[in-house]
């Protein structure tokens, strides 16, 4: 048996549309355990969709240029750069199915996998939100909200809308960035002329956005098959340290009502871009109960981390079910839990802590279970693994993060 089964429908959201024009997706296909999973990217994500896939009886492969990647010590790997077309061919004869990892993948390689293999995700999902102006319009579209924003081209431009948002506002690269890279939070008129000209040398469009003041910021991974089944993953509350996300706390500490329309919005915008396998919706929650979406991932996320313990269904094995067009698990919260990011500076204390062991989780009641990536060197502020502590509260959880000394450098 081969392990593909195709069906006979498309996917259930029709055609899907960008700034370039409309694409009917490429009909659906079952892909069933035994297959060879493909994926672009060999960071941590892909390691942990490789652990995942493993247990339900796939194989994969992976493309990515760092010999001995994260991913490839759990896969086989193709060392090539992501825009070599001759390594995403050679990853196409590899495959019954491919996927990507992070969403900076070359979007052109993308949409030749498309001709040449069945990716599920597609191009224009990339095509989308790899760019900050593109994403926010599909946001809209979908009937959720985003900070008031402006597209800016000059200095000028810079000034006008400044005065028409209003100060304090974030000045962002419309393309690449991450963890707070390629931004520049302008309070006063004199930081415009200071941002600018960094700015501007980019080589990129740039979007100003007005600076929301929120109380908390979470996030919303969805998960959705070709067949047009959807199923959300409880919100997490998030909490970041010098743009990086440093904790996921879930339960979210939010209203029930808070907690469905983020949930919503997260479905309708999985409906309305015709999303196949994970998106997480990142929002911040202004002071007024009003969520406005910052930005999405159309992959899995360093804030879905907590369910691999903590939920019945973990969102690697989520997007393995939803990228094969298999049943959705079941996503529902087991336990309490906080997700901790270990970084770079980190690491040499925590090896300690390993080797010598503590004893406040017992005091404590909790679980700390520990994921490590396999990156060959800590570098400061570099993720490189994490803890998903379990608990009977947060409250718990967070204290037991608190009293270790592993985050205090």
């Amino acid at each position: 048996m081969s392990g593909i089964e195709r069906l006979d429908g498309l996917f259930e959201g029709g055609e899907i549309c960008t700034d370039e024009g409309c694409a009917v997706p490429a009909p659906s296909k079952k892909i069933l355990p035994g297959s060879t999973i493909g994926i672009l990217g060999g960071g941590q994500l892909g390691r942990m969709l490789a652990h995942a896939g493993s247990r339900m009886g796939y194989r994969f492969v992976t493309l990515d240029p760092t010999p001995d990647s994260p991913c490839g010590q759990t896969a086989e790997q193709i060392v090539a750069d992501y825009d070599s077309r001759e390594a995403a061919l050679e990853l196409a004869r590899r495959s019954d199915v491919i996927t990507y990892e992070f969403e900076n993948v070359n979007a052109d390689v993308a949409s030749m996998l498309e001709k040449e293999s069945y990716v599920p995700q597609g191009s224009a999902l990339l095509y989308t939100t790899q760019h900050r102006l593109r994403e926010k319009r599909a946001i809209e579209a979908a009937g959720a909200r985003v900070a008031p924003y402006a597209e800016i081209a000059s200095l000028e431009g810079l000034r006008e809308a400044a005065a028409r948002l209003g100060l304090p506002a974030v000045l962002k690269t419309a393309t690449g960035g991450y963890d707070g890279k390629g931004q520049w939070v302008l309070r006063s008129e004199a930081d415009l002329e200071k941002a600018w000209p960094e700015a501007s040398r980019t080589g990129t469009e740039l979007v100003l956005e007005k600076f929301i003041v929120f109380d908390k910021e979470i996030s919303v991974i969805a998960a959705r098959r070709p067949s047009g089944e959807i199923r959300t993953f409880p919100p997490a509350e998030n909490e970041h340290v010098d743009n990086i996300l440093h904790l996921s706390i879930v339960p979210a500490r939010i209203p029930g009502s808070v907690r469905a329309e983020a949930e919503r919005m997260a479905i309708s915008i999985a409906e309305t871009l015709g999303v196949v396998g994970l998106i997480a919706v990142e929002m911040f929650l202004a002071s007024d109960g009003t969520l406005f979406v910052n930005e999405l991932a159309p992959r899995p996320h360093n804030s879905g981390h907590y369910t691999m313990e903590a939920c019945r269904t973990s969102q690697f094995e989520q997007h393995i079910r939803a990228i094969c067009d298999l049943p959705l698990g079941d996503t529902a919260l087991m336990t309490p839990v906080v997700m901790v990011n270990l970084l770079g500076e980190h690491m040499d204390t925590l090896m300690d802590r390993i080797a010598t062991g503590c004893n406040e989780a017992e005091k404590l009641g909790v679980t700390p279970k520990l994921h490590l990536y396999g990156k060959a060197e800590a570098k400061n502020k570099r993720k490189m693994g994490h803890f998903n502590v379990l608990a009977g509260s947060v409250d718990a959880a967070l204290a037991w993060i608190e009293e270790s000394i592993i985050w205090r450098v």
